[in-house]
């Protein structure tokens, strides 16, 4: 049975539905690598990103596993192995779709931002910072102060729905699917670099300097989604084959439907 186009809201739990069909029908058989991210990507019609997603909600159900460098494998269960539980009725938004929220969200208060914070505002910024900045804190401890760092910006404005939409934005990188993508990229280095874009931000918001600081927020937020786009589950000579996010790269396996008109 081939994969079948499809073009929709929740593209990536289409693409699930679709990928745990084939599994279950042992079209791609357990132990089986699946075709990478990018063939994927070109013969449904949609990006790399939304494939991404799909990978990640399997993964997070236990049907494959992700070998970072290797592939994207069908677990190999029991037969007597109890039933894996159904996808969700109501499956959380993708972790790239809320990054881009918060990128067009963040970035905008960011402007607002330059212009209206105080001595005080400044002040909770750097003490932020500083905190994550200390050795030895946890992915957890990293990720409240991460959480702490955005809604003091937005607090700047001294909206208190703008400040609850942010953090309940930000709140979404604690599902599991969110948290499944991040367990395979986020480490020491990346956190290094999200702290470097912090002060970035809190400089520009120090200088009075919206459009700068409106600029840094979109950099952030932006590297944020490039980190977790970096490759996985492709061999390295797979990877690199074909150039741009819709490269092909045929592994001989299953035929795919051609893309639709209308992309992701």
């Amino acid at each position: 049975m081939p994969l079948e186009a499809v073009e929709s809201p929740r593209l990536y739990r289409q693409i699930a539905d679709q990928l745990r069909h084939l599994i279950e029908r042992r079209e791609y058989p357990a132990g089986g690598r699946l075709p990478p991210e990018r063939e994927l990507a070109e013969k449904l019609g949609v990006s790399r990103p939304s494939v991404r997603e799909a990978l990640i909600a399997l993964e997070v159900e236990g049907r494959v596993r992700i070998r970072m460098g290797s592939g994207v494998y069908v677990v190999d269960r029991p037969a007597d192995a109890p039933a894996l539980p159904a996808a969700p009725s109501e499956p959380p938004e993708g972790p790239f779709e809320v990054l881009k929220a918060r990128e067009l969200v963040e970035s905008a208060v960011c402007a607002e931002a330059g212009s209206a914070a105080g001595p005080h505002d400044l002040a909770v910024l750097e003490d932020i910072l500083r905190a994550m900045e200390r050795p030895g804190l946890s992915g957890d401890e990293l990720i409240a102060l991460d959480r702490s760092f955005h809604v003091a910006i937005a607090s700047i404005l001294d909206n208190a729905v703008l400040s609850r939409f942010v953090g309940q934005l930000f709140d979404q990188r604690i599902n599991p699917y969110f948290r499944q993508l991040a367990s395979h990229f986020e480490n020491a280095g990346s956190w290094r670099a999200a702290v470097a874009e912090h002060r970035a931000i809190r400089d520009a918001i120090a200088a009075g300097q919206g459009e700068a600081a409106r600029d840094a927020m979109r950099h952030h937020l932006q590297q944020s989604q490039d980190r977790f786009s970096q490759s996985f589950g492709e061999p390295p000579a797979m990877a690199g084959r074909g150039g741009g996010a819709n490269g092909r790269a045929d592994n001989g396996r299953k035929s795919v439907a051609s893309r639709p008109t209308e992309k992701n």
